[in-house]
């Protein structure tokens, strides 16, 4: 066992190694050096303390019971010695040595070390854009970052924000930032939010419901600068000017991988320490972990190492580097990619790989979206979700899910990740026995009653079409769309297209009315009527039927409503 373990970050992966390592070997000698004052803090929490959800930012590194995770408090309670404002200069991996400097003295030294943990993370990205170093252009990474946006919004009476990027940190700063009363347009370069999570038809749903909320999205614009002399006055894109007196940049993370590059530790092109399965970089004596580090996807189906920035993984990390330094190896089998974040109203989230993505591996796959609630429908809390599910034709395991919608998405995604991670197929998924009562599912779980739909598709017993693909053949009126919902559903709300309007009760009646000639598409509140019609019509020698998936409450674009 090596007696010194020198850990470069105070985080999130270096704290839980720390702490990890000590109760596994109490006699390792563990110091960690972090660059900053504070350590141990929840980075993920601060859009929420920007909304208003918790008033004292320092709640972010206490512990569940409300003790500082201080310097102190790691060296009583932890056995780990941590220097704050200490800066790791230089890794020397033959001598087994990290020049440091002293924030605060500018003195220097050399550490020794038998086994370098590197958990140094990531940083906000910073666009090659001018204007980023005015007053009121935040980026969000740090508890003094959103204590100082607060304290400006509050002096200057702030009340136009721009955010730059429609990623994670820009859906919750945009909800964080109305909730405070204030005007909120989000700029991004790519024609959809969450463009590197999400499908843009799923996307798109959500789109919709921040819309509703009174964010303004600005979509496939580039930022070319931010205006002002002393402050942000506006930001410029591509098209136009938006006035704006605070601008957030977030853009994304990149990983700070700079002390192992220039200490010869191998890392990607696109940035990132990468390490195997203990986390161990190509020097066995160094590990790296956390944000500063890739991953490989959990069933080898990736080629590339992925860059998916979570404290989740970091966190993960810490306690893989501290089994195998402890000689109690636990391999980490990679990432699911599992990623979600609350938008106002809605869950949106992804595991797995999206469709873009499996399509760029020319993968053989079949997807479908389903809509519908989360809770029987007498629950008086039951709320709508739709599901985009992915799997590959070959072998049909499940690949990818997608949710969105006010519904507990958070419940199906979990449980979507666990199938992907033990390389599960639909089949599988659809036989789990899912918790069910009233109050939380209804009595097929809809992840399940996805799965099932899926394996009908896959069998070619369902004929499903996206939103995405049927409104393209609506829009050339190329189909015969049949609305198969009630009157009083009809009266309420429509697709903005020439509709037949025949009830599911109707429709035997009704078949030999309609053309065999014609490419004919049945939709309803939530299409599980709609798949009926399809097989009532195929029944009646139609073969040229099919259904919209996820019907009207999935449907990504306007709804003409009506009462």
């Amino acid at each position: 066992m090596s007696s010194k373990v020198l850990i470069i970050g105070g985080v999130a992966c270096g704290p839980k190694a720390a702490s990890r390592l000590k109760r596994l070997r109490p006699d390792a000698e563990i110091t960690i050096i972090e660059k900053g004052k504070i350590i141990s803090y929840g980075a993920c929490g601060l859009p929420y303390y920007v909304e208003g959800l918790f008033s004292d930012v320092s709640e972010l590194n206490k512990t569940p019971i409300g003790v500082p995770r201080n310097p102190a408090f790691f060296e009583r309670v932890k056995g780990v010695k941590v220097l704050t404002q200490m800066e790791a200069l230089k890794i020397d991996p033959v001598k087994k040595a990290v020049r440091v400097k002293n924030l605060e003295t500018g003195a220097e030294e050399d550490m020794a070390y038998d086994k370098l943990v590197l958990a140094t993370g990531g940083s906000p990205s910073r666009p090659n854009i001018p204007g980023l170093d005015l007053k009121n252009v935040w980026f969000i990474s740090h508890p003094d970052h959103v204590v100082s946006l607060k304290k400006e919004v509050a002096e200057q009476g702030l009340k136009k924000a721009v955010l730059v990027g429609a990623g994670f940190i820009g859906i919750e700063m945009a909800e964080a930032l109305v909730q405070q009363g204030l005007e909120v347009t989000v700029v991004e370069m790519i024609d959809q939010i969450m463009p590197g999570v999400l499908d843009k038809d799923v996307a798109t749903f959500a789109a919709k419901h921040l819309r509703q909320k009174g964010v303004k999205l600005v979509l496939g614009e580039c930022v070319n600068g931010i205006e002002g002399k002393e402050k942000a006055t506006a930001v410029k894109t591509d098209k136009q000017t938006i006035p704006a007196d605070i601008v957030v940049i977030a853009v994304g993370t990149r990983p700070n991988d700079k002390l192992a590059r220039e200490a010869g530790i191998l890392c990607t092109k696109q940035g990132g320490v990468v390490i195997n399965e203990y986390c161990q970089t190509g020097n066995k004596d160094i590990y790296a972990g956390g944000d500063c580090a890739v991953n490989s996807y959990v069933n080898g189906s990736v080629g590339a190492f992925l860059y998916v920035p979570l404290g989740s993984t970091a966190n993960k990390h810490g306690r893989v580097i501290a089994n195998h330094i402890a000689g109690a190896p636990t391999p980490f089998k990679g990432i699911t990619c599992t990623s979600i974040v609350r938008a106002f109203d809605f869950t949106i989230g992804r595991t797995g790989l999206t469709e873009k993505q499996v399509r760029e591996l020319n993968m053989d796959i079949e997807t479908f979206t389903w809509a519908g609630p989360d809770l029987p429908h007498y629950m008086r809390d039951h709320k709508p979700l739709v599901i985009k599910m992915i799997a590959s034709r070959r072998d049909r395991k499940l690949i990818g899910v997608q949710v969105a919608g006010p519904g507990n998405g958070a419940k199906r995604l979990d449980v979507a990740a666990g199938m992907i991670s033990m390389g599960g197929t639909v089949d599988q998924l659809a036989d789990v026995d899912f918790a069910y009562a009233p109050p939380y599912s209804t009595a097929l779980d809809p992840l399940a009653t996805c799965a099932h739909m899926m394996t009908n598709k896959l069998d070619g017993i369902a004929k499903g079409v996206s939103a995405f693909e049927a409104k393209k053949r609506m829009d050339k009126g190329e189909v015969l769309l049949i609305d198969v919902r009630t009157p009083a559903e009809f009266e309420t709300n429509q697709l903005p297209y020439d509709v037949l309007h025949i009830p599911l009760g109707a429709l035997r009646g009704k078949a030999a009315e309609l053309p065999k000639d014609k490419d004919i598409m049945a939709f309803c509140k939530i299409s599980l009527r709609g798949y009926e019609a399809q097989r009532i019509l195929n029944a009646a020698g139609f073969d040229r039927v099919q259904f919209i998936e996820g019907g009207i409450v999935g449907w990504p674009f306007e709804v003409k409503t009506l009462k």
